[in-house]
């Protein structure tokens, strides 16, 4: 664990759970990105404001604190883009087919006692267990 940051972690951690706090108590809403995302493609009338503003700040969120921290964050894709497409669009299917993702069971349905989430979460672990087993060990990345 060469980049282990426990104190930026304990601070995010908790930053997202301010925020998802935040979010169900002063507005009802459940932070689980797909469903925030999903519902801006199709809104109600007066609820797409919120949700563009969610979105606009988890985009924007990294860029302005590497402007404000003065450490700009570096990113290099090195997969092909044809590879990272059709992996956005199997996650995009098993969000929906799971009814949320990551961020919404894990970090609002947990909090909320919901056996769903967490099935769901653990089913998350344990396929993210095994695929890094696979790429590492038996395909060698």
């Amino acid at each position: 664990m060469e980049n282990f940051t426990p104190i930026s972690g304990l601070i995010g951690g908790l930053m997202i759970g301010g925020a998802a706090s935040l979010l169900v108590l002063l507005n009802g809403r459940i932070a689980g990105i797909s469903g925030i995302f999903a519902e801006m493609l199709a809104p109600t009338p007066g609820d797409w404001a919120w949700r563009a503003a969610f979105v606009i700040g988890i985009i924007a969120g990294p860029p302005l604190v590497a402007a404000l921290s003065g450490q700009p964050t570096e990113i290099a894709i090195t997969t092909d883009w044809a590879l990272l497409i059709a992996a956005g669009l199997l996650v995009g299917y098993g969000v929906r087919l799971g009814n949320g993702c990551t961020s919404g069971h894990g970090v609002c349905g947990l909090a909320r006692g919901s056996g769903r989430s967490l099935a769901a979460t653990m089913v998350f672990f344990a396929v993210a267990v095994a695929t890094v087993f696979v790429v590492r060990h038996v395909l060698g990345g």
